[in-house]
């Protein structure tokens, strides 16, 4: 018999209740037994991990003000010696010398080279090897890529120098880009600090002297080993460590399992380098002292799980027929049948039904919502296409064209056509409902030179457009409506010069486009019906008018978008759009179309 099979049938739920609540039970009491152990092992955890927390902090700082201290010399040979010298006639091995013998405790040395490889100064005073070429350094490349940052290497053996004594020092390369001033001329160069390996190396051996098997190692962002306790068994392919993985873990503490045991492992990154200090706490640190816990737990839920077996048998027969009920309820709504959700039984199985019941209405609601408002998204879309081609404005351009080609205007009418063809090319966008802002204001501009040409030149129209706003989102036409309204009720037929203001900006993370004329203005009592359902006042022009534009704002961007407008009387009207600062790309463009 199948599973779907067995939970309409009042026997076989029974059945499953009994088996399920007897395993539930057996589940809460089991982890209830075990929490008797568990509560040991994790208060030694956190003990342990808390501990381990506070070593690698106090660890973290004193490496951060080494490093720190490092910057400060490097800033200082930088700013208070480089950059005041003429390379042409000067050099900083004076300056140089002064810094590393105050800091040679913790320096190996100090370099400054031109970005072609030349060396221009160095302390200890050395000759540099002849065969090495410093730019297939990676400390060189590392800077010279990105120069605004200073860059600290893995460790390494320096070799850039012939040493009298033929010692050789592991160090941790500090690099930087600078400016050089060579006779007045501008150039880049690249300074070298090599720190003392065993500075570093010295302050974390300080804290491996645990013995039972916890350590500390520092590795850097991608997961390279700076400094290990067991750095040369790693390197001899021994014993190996998780350090790639590791380097990946966000700063706190982190499980996992490595070579089949289980580690706690706490990470705090250094100051601002980068690197990850990493604490190891084996498994075996946690399993001590915890056997009478494995005991005392096991009893409890043996005891615990039998009475429960017994309880559990009684509330089956109460839980179930309301269950099967409620079941077939939903059934016939999978079916597709208008059926009522069932609400009976339990206190907890009425409220499950009357809960389902509440949704099944609401989906309901939503669908009718989802189906309305499509319709009126098709609407407003419909709306808008057929202001795009608008047989009038249509009729009275080609008119003017034609007048131009009779009075021997040819170029002027050149330039109507050109305008006309941009204007319908840009209203049709391949079919596109969101276009760049770049698009919108270069139609609104088409639009305006037709209609000064119409009108004669009756009016001026001012642009005040910020360079970045051309770059993001907009519903098309939203712009043209606002303009035709500004020409027809604004600075048609004034007596003296009308003049139209569109501007577009941001302001507070969000576009503003302002469209204003210093026409006839509107009343006072007639402004905020422009906005309402049914309500606004008859339009001569695009046929799409301030509501439509508003609807379809806020269709695509959400309530909180959309128009604003203040009239006075003779003095003229502003209508400001605002809408969301959406970087115009395809991703962003097909979310917007599709209403997500």
């Amino acid at each position: 018999m199948r599973l779907p099979e067995i939970f309409t049938l009042p026997r076989s739920i029974r059945f499953i209740i009994v088996v399920a609540f007897t395993a539930v039970s057996v589940s809460i009491t089991g982890l209830l037994g075990v929490g008797l152990y568990r509560i040991f092992a994790r208060h030694t955890e956190q003990l342990l991990t808390e501990s381990s927390a506070q070593l690698l902090h106090r660890v973290s700082e004193n490496l951060g003000d080494y490093l720190k201290n490092m910057r400060a010399l490097s800033d200082a040979i930088y700013y208070a010696s480089i950059k005041s010298k003429d390379f042409a006639v000067d050099n900083t091995n004076r300056e140089m010398e002064l810094l590393y013998e105050a800091n040679r405790d913790d320096l190996i040395s100090l370099a400054l080279y031109r970005r072609d490889g030349t060396l221009l100064g160095a302390a200890p005073v050395a000759v540099q090897k002849q065969d090495v070429d410093v730019r297939q350094q990676a400390w060189f490349q590392s800077a010279a890529a990105k120069v605004e940052n200073l860059h600290f290497s893995t460790p390494h053996v320096q070799d850039l120098f012939d040493d009298p004594s033929y010692r050789y020092h592991w160090v941790i390369s500090l690099s930087r880009a600078v400016e050089l001033n060579e006779g007045g001329q501008s150039s880049e160069g690249i300074l070298l600090v090599d720190m003392n390996y065993k500075s570093v190396a010295d302050m974390l051996d300080d804290v491996n002297q645990d013995s039972a098997g916890r350590y500390v190692y520092l590795c850097d962002s991608r997961g390279d080993i700076i400094y290990h306790p067991r750095r040369m068994q790693i390197d001899a392919g021994l014993v190996s460590e998780n350090n790639l993985t590791e380097a990946g873990y966000a700063d706190g503490a982190h499980r996992e399992y490595f070579q089949g045991e289980r580690r706690e492992v706490v990470v705090e990154t250094v100051s601002y380098t980068g690197w990850k200090l990493i604490s190891v706490i084996p498994g075996t640190y946690f399993a001590l002292g915890l056997l009478n816990a494995r005991q005392l737990a096991l009893a409890f839920v043996l005891l615990t799980a039998a009475a429960l077996a017994l309880v559990n048998r009684l509330m089956a027969a109460q839980v179930s027929k309301p269950l099967i009920r409620l079941n077939e309820s939903i059934r016939k709504l999978e079916l597709g049948q208008d059926s009522k959700i069932y609400v009976g039984g339990s206190a907890e199985v009425r409220h499950l039904g009357r809960t389902l019941q509440s949704y099944v209405r609401e989906i309901q609601l939503l669908m009718r919502d989802i189906v309305r408002e499509q319709e009126e998204k098709r609407k407003s879309e419909l709306d808008a296409l057929q202001s795009q081609i608008n047989p009038h404005f249509l009729y009275n351009t080609l008119d003017s064209i034609v007048w131009m080609i009779e009075g021997q205007r040819y170029d002027d009418a050149v330039v109507m056509i050109t305008e006309l063809a941009s204007l319908f090319r840009i209203s049709l966008s391949g079919g596109k409902t969101i276009i760049s802002m770049e698009a919108e204001l270069r139609h609104a501009e088409n639009y305006m030179n037709i209609q000064k040409v119409r009108f004669k030149n009756s009016f001026r129209v001012r642009y005040e457009i910020d360079p970045e706003v051309r770059n993001y989102c907009t519903v098309k036409l939203i712009l043209q409506p606002i303009l035709e309204n500004a020409i027809y009720y604004g600075v048609k037929g004034m007596e003296e010069e009308g003049e139209i203001l569109l501007r577009a900006e941001l302001r507070d993370g969000e576009l503003l486009l302002t469209v204003r004329d210093n026409g006839f203005g509107i009343p006072e009592e007639e402004v905020p019906l422009l906005l309402r359902e049914g309500e606004r006042r008859p339009s001569r022009g695009s046929g799409v008018g301030l509501l439509n534009v508003q609807r379809r704002i806020q269709l695509r961007f959400g309530e909180h978008y959309g128009l604003a407008i203040e009239s006075e009387p003779d003095e003229g009207t502003e209508v400001r759009i605002c809408l969301p600062a959406v970087p115009y790309n395809e991703e962003n463009r097909q979310r917007l179309e599709e209403g997500r």
